[in-house]
């Protein structure tokens, strides 16, 4: 017997229905390196953990700060910032998000084992003046800091109390919590999968306090660092969306039927980095001196090192050569100051020479092989550049979570390494590169470069709120760290994301794929 349905009960069968599934493929070079929101401060592990653990504020697809957790914030005095926070909200394990969990979020970003001490560095206590607002006193004035916070994921205090996870662990000395390998935050994206180095899968988070403006039902991560299989995975249909596409393959990509290829310019400075602090290098058999000491030796790298070969050769004028730690779009950047000496093998012979150093020396070079784009291939070029003054370069050349292991413990001689600015202000990354590594700052000076100058300044443009008054005093510490050679730039890199036609999603200058924004159409 067949049963005739009413309209009634029809709708109500159909209502039933699952949605249509919508499963995002995505891969890029390498891999998450941790779930714990204060484990790491990279852009990549950040920017995938900010679909889990979500931050006071956030950056929308225009760069603009825009409320997160917080409804809204104020500065109603020089060293006081207010937030108000949003009502309602729960972490994935259904417990109530508070101005508790705040304060417990900012301190443990702030203990030993946290790799977000550089964001959290000026504040000097944060206060629970009821369920919903937040007080956090600076110490002196920090114009910035809502822009600091974007990526300080907020953590349950409940949560980490019962899994043992109260302070995050030195993922660089290959530590484990309970938060490394699991997650609880608010964000649209909860995790459903982790599988290191292999896959991890997230699935939506019914419950998310924010309107969806994707339409995903699961979201596949695969760290794929080979580029020809990356490459080819896009193409065969395995993936919706990738990156990088390498330079060489970007046409090939672009004519493929059903593909495409967003391209724009990354606020991602690649650089050549020098143990400048120990007596000894660690990856050299010279004995009884440290050459990248010598102003004369670092001015030598910088005339051999030729920049504009690898970005016509290695990234095929993908890239912008640069002169500066920072590039366009960072507030602080100054054109005229981003300037570097064309190519001068007499002369850098000559300053080799003076530095007693005309047979040159030999040095390791720690490189990753699958975190930026043809990484491996610049640093297989610095061999013969450098060999024309005498200095014999020798490839390390590692994944990147061996390689910066080594990199960023501060274990290495002559490094390739990079910086993408998440605050869009010039603060952060001297702060972070150029800074003395100590009290909080300097975290990724893996060279130990220091500058008295520079150390002065630091703590006056962390307080200036006259934007003249800071720009310049920002523009004397780049100009002081481009005349010392603190750094070798090489160039900022250029975005290429690989995505299937009907996959829309912005592409964004700090290269942060922004799950919430993605749609499969």
């Amino acid at each position: 017997m067949i049963r005739q349905l009413t309209p009634l009960v029809l709708a109500a069968a159909i209502a039933t229905l699952p949605a249509q599934a919508r499963t995002l493929r995505y891969a890029s070079v390498g891999d998450v390196r941790t779930m714990d929101p204060h484990g790491l401060y990279e852009t990549f592990t950040q920017a995938t953990l900010a679909s889990i653990y979500e931050g006071l504020v956030r950056m929308n697809e225009r760069l603009e700060l825009e409320p997160s957790l917080a409804l809204s914030w104020e500065n109603p005095e020089p060293e006081l910032w207010r937030f108000r926070l949003r009502p309602g909200v729960r972490f994935q394990d259904g417990t109530p998000f508070t101005a508790d969990d705040v304060v417990f979020s900012f301190a443990r970003a702030a203990t030993e084992g946290s790799d977000l001490k550089v964001p959290v560095a000026t504040v000097r206590e944060v206060r629970a003046v009821d369920p919903l607002t937040v007080e956090i006193t600076t110490r002196g004035p920090n114009p910035i800091l809502p822009r600091e916070i974007v990526f300080l994921g907020m953590m349950s205090r409940a949560w980490a109390e019962r899994v043992g996870a109260t302070a995050p662990v030195d993922i660089r000395q290959q530590r484990e919590n309970f938060a490394t390998r699991n997650a609880n935050g608010t964000g649209p994206f909860r995790l459903a999968l982790r599988e290191p180095d292999s896959r991890t899968v997230f699935a939506v988070n019914p419950d998310w306090w924010d309107t969806p403006r994707h339409n995903l039902t699961e979201v596949i991560f695969r760290p794929i660092a080979n580029a020809p299989t990356r490459v080819a995975a896009l193409l065969s249909g395995e993936l919706d969306l990738m990156e990088p596409v390498p330079v060489q393959d970007i046409p090939r990509v672009s004519a493929t039927p059903g593909l495409r290829v967003l391209e724009g310019p990354e606020m991602r400075t690649v650089f050549l980095g020098m143990d400048q602090s120990r007596a000894e290098l660690t990856d050299s058999p010279l004995r009884g001196r440290n050459p990248f000491q010598d102003l004369r030796v670092r001015q030598a790298v910088l005339l051999a090192t030729d920049a504009q070969a690898i970005h016509q050769t290695i990234m095929r004028r993908q890239s912008r050569v640069a002169g500066l730690i920072l590039g366009p779009g960072v507030e602080g950047y100054d054109s005229a100051l981003d300037t570097r000496p064309a190519v001068d093998i007499a002369q850098a012979r000559r300053l080799m020479a003076e530095a007693g150093l005309a047979d040159g020396f030999e040095v390791g070079l720690d490189c990753p092989n699958d975190r930026l784009v043809n990484d491996q291939a610049i640093c297989t070029s610095l061999v013969s550049m450098l060999a024309r003054i005498n200095i014999r370069v020798v490839p390390n050349i590692r994944p990147r979570a061996q390689w910066g292991q080594k990199v960023l413990s501060r274990n290495t001689s002559f490094y390739l390494q990079s910086w993408s600015t998440p605050t869009y202000d010039a603060f952060n990354p001297i702060v972070s590169l150029l800074a003395a590594p100590r009290d909080g700052r300097g975290t990724f000076n893996s060279g130990g470069y220091e500058n008295a100058r520079i150390e002065a300044l630091i703590p006056r443009i962390q307080q200036e709120t006259n934007p003249t008054a800071r720009r310049a005093m920002i523009g004397e510490v780049l100009g002081i760290h481009r005349d010392e050679v603190g750094h070798i730039p090489l160039h900022q890199q250029f975005l290429a994301w690989g995505a299937r036609s009907n996959v829309t999603t912005p592409l964004m200058p700090d290269n942060v794929i922004k799950l919430y924004l993605t749609r499969i159409e």
